[in-house]
């Protein structure tokens, strides 16, 4: 298992990588996972991530990226 993610690559972040998720709200998660939205790569949660990558949360992103 990878340790991208969790110990001394967090300790160097702002909060240890901890934040608001801009697409679900939690407060205090794990914001470390970047993902493609239009052209743009925004941190989100581990949850979110999973499920953008299947396919769900479509309108929660979209109102995270405005149309151009």
């Amino acid at each position: 298992m990878g340790k991208t993610h969790r110990g001394k690559g967090l300790k160097e972040q702002v909060r240890n990588g901890r934040a608001v998720c801009p697409v679900c709200k939690r407060e205090s998660v794990k914001v470390v996972y970047e993902t493609q939205i239009k052209d743009k790569t925004v941190k989100v949660c581990k949850t979110c991530k999973a499920a953008i990558g299947h396919g769900k949360l479509q309108k929660e992103v979209e109102a995270l990226v405005p149309a151009s």
